[in-house]
């Protein structure tokens, strides 16, 4: 069996048997408690995926989340393979931010919803408002929430400007941001890919930025430092991928 046929395997079955599984969960109402089958479901199907391509992920910076409450991720985006690789780098019960659209797919819509993920829609402020009201819930329920501030995925790998929803919602709900880098997934798998390849990726972890006592008024100083953090954990200022 060529390397395609077997991720298009996983692929396909890993989302049904997922979904299945999230589904009975629901039915016997099951409630959603970090490390309980809403958490694993989604971690389980990434490492396989991750095994199957042979995607190696390396953490660094786990130190600054240890102990740490829930928290509001920011994280560049480069390549579909990066939310598998932040489920399995990660600690803390965690739920993305999502485009609406993914929300749409037959199946795999369905095992987001069921799972607790948060669709957006970036072209609609009023949505884009409920969606991080949502989020801002699940915090407050003690999960941690993943977001791509830069609202879509990179097309040369370099990090680009962050919109402000994720920043507001940090300081709206008095929960730190923490920084967070993927370097490695554009090459495996670029916007537009379908296979990923094989290769090593790295998730690099930020200290957090605490967001107690900040207003709505901070919300551009808070961002400005986001991504200067950010630079940085990539390896320079401006957010081009480095091996540093």
């Amino acid at each position: 069996m060529t390397r395609a046929l077997r991720y298009l395997r996983a692929l396909l079955g890993g989302t049904v048997s997922g979904t299945a599984e999230l589904v009975a969960a629901m039915l016997r109402r099951e409630p959603s408690v970090a490390g309980g089958t809403y958490d694993r479901v989604p971690r389980e199907w990434s490492r396989r995926l991750l095994a199957v391509t042979g995607i190696e992920v390396q953490t660094t910076g786990l130190e600054h989340v240890a102990g740490l409450g829930p928290r509001v991720y920011v994280a560049n985006h480069l390549s579909f393979v990066d939310v598998w690789v932040l489920l399995v780098a990660l600690p803390g019960s965690l739920r993305f931010v999502a485009k609406r659209e993914l929300f749409r797919i037959p199946i795999f819509g369905t095992a987001l919803r069921i799972s607790g993920q948060i669709p957006i829609d970036r072209h609609n402020r009023r949505s884009a408002v409920a969606s991080f009201d949502t989020a801002g819930r699940l915090l407050r329920a003690g999960h941690s929430a993943i977001v791509f501030p830069e609202g879509t995925r990179s097309r040369d790998g370099s990090l680009q400007p962050l919109k402000k929803g994720a920043f507001v919602l940090a300081i709206a709900t008095q929960h730190p941001v923490v920084p967070v880098v993927v370097v490695g997934t554009f090459g495996i798998l670029p916007k537009g890919g379908i296979v990923p390849r094989a290769g090593r990726v790295e998730v690099r972890i930020g200290a957090p930025i605490a967001t107690t006592g900040l207003s709505y008024d901070d919300r551009d100083a808070l961002v400005a430092r986001s991504a200067a953090a950010m630079g940085a954990l990539l390896g320079s200022v401006d957010g081009v991928l480095t091996a540093g």
